[in-house]
Parts: C-alpha cells; sequence; structure tokens
C-alpha cells in the first residue's frame, strides 16, 4: 500500500512521502490562486472552488482566506454551504458538509491525528480519519472539530467549542469538550435570540 493509499484509508502513514508530497503540493497552488482572487471574482472563485474541491453543490461560497493542507481536494460540500473568512480545513481525509450549513470565522476541520508515542511523532507520522458534519449545520466562531467527528442535522455548536465527540442532531452543544447544551424546540420557534421575538413573517408553522 502506498503513503497516499494508507492517507486515504485511516492507516499510519508518512506525510513527507514524495508521492504524498507532490499531490499535494498541486492543489496548494490552486488554493494560493484562490486566495489571491479579488473580491469582485464571484464568478471566479466559484468555479475555481469547482475545480478545488471533491464535490461543490449549488450556491456554495468560501470567503477568501482558505487554509487547507490539501487546498479542499477531499472535501464534499453539498448546496448553499457558506464559510466565514478563515476557514481551516485539515483535509487529509475526506470531508463532508451537508446542504446550508454555515462556519464562522477561523472555524478548524481537522481530519488529521497524530500517535501518542513519542518515538512515532518524532517520524512526524500521521493518522486521518473523516469528518462529516450534517445538513443545516452552524458552527460558531472559532470552533474545533477533530479526526473522526460526526455532526447531526440542524444542530447548533457554540463559538469556541472543541468537539472531540459525535454530536446528534437537532441540538444546541457547546464548550471543551462540547456536549450537548439542549434540544432545538419550541422557545426556538419564537425566538432568535434571547428575548427577541421573531416577526410574524419569520415564524415557523407548527
Amino acid at each position: 500500500m502506498t503513503n497516499l493509499e494508507k492517507m486515504r484509508s485511516g492507516e499510519i502513514y508518512d506525510p513527507s512521502a514524495a508521492d504524498v508530497q507532490e499531490e499535494q503540493t498541486k492543489c496548494l497552488e490552486k488554493q494560493y490562486d484562490y486566495n489571491m482572487t479579488r473580491p469582485s471574482e464571484g464568478e471566479k472563485r466559484a468555479a475555481m472552488l469547482k475545480e478545488m474541491f471533491a464535490e461543490v453543490g449549488k450556491g456554495c461560497y468560501i470567503e477568501p482566506p482558505l487554509h487547507a493542507n490539501w487546498g479542499g481536494h477531499h472535501v464534499h460540500l453539498g448546496d448553499y454551504v457558506y464559510a466565514n473568512f478563515n476557514l481551516t480545513l485539515v483535509d487529509d481525509a475526506d470531508i463532508y458538509i451537508g446542504s446550508h450549513t454555515m462556519l464562522a470565522p477561523n472555524v478548524v476541520l481537522a481530519t488529521g491525528g497524530h500517535p501518542i508515542l513519542p518515538k512515532l511523532r518524532e517520524k512526524a507520522l500521521q493518522y486521518n480519519m473523516p469528518i462529516r458534519i450534517g445538513r443545516n449545520v452552524w458552527i460558531g466562531a472559532g470552533a474545533l472539530v477533530m479526526p473522526g467527528v460526526s455532526i447531526g442535522d440542524n444542530s447548533v455548536i457554540g463559538a469556541g467549542s472543541v468537539v472531540t465527540k459525535d454530536i446528534p442532531a437537532n441540538v444546541v452543544a457547546v464548550g471543551n469538550p462540547c456536549r450537548v447544551l439542549r434540544e432545538i424546540g419550541e422557545h426556538d420557534r419564537e425566538y432568535y435570540y434571547k428575548d427577541k421575538k421573531l416577526p410574524p413573517e419569520w415564524l415557523e408553522e407548527k
């Protein structure tokens, strides 16, 4: 098995191997060009994302600068995914992001890890585990999602959270380590922020 094959299968591997570095550099060149685009070049950015990423649905947008180990090469986006400034993707393994999901500034999605055993880390060995984020998820500013984590549909991850374990659907989860705070429920149908009530036109039918 080559290092590239190990990288994509969860096996421990050497990320400095020539076959890995050659492919990775090609991806990083495209990312560099994306980050150099002008704010007025929306159509160009959209076209570049489709070249850089594994899958890109309709209406997706990522604010530069984007930082990704593989320039998004292993990232799969549904429709209308939005990511604000400074998204960091340690995308050595696949990252799946469902439709209508929003990522606030400085979010980190990290699939890569290193062995605990010091002798192995001296060799800079690595392993990768995929991340799966559901549909209509909101991840707050500065949140970190760790290797192998899944986040269910409609859930909200609070700003600054460190998500080390799976989060179910339809909940608000916060903290370090990130834990479920509450389910999304009736209160959220009427209020959008603390005591701020939704205008009638935005009230959800029960």
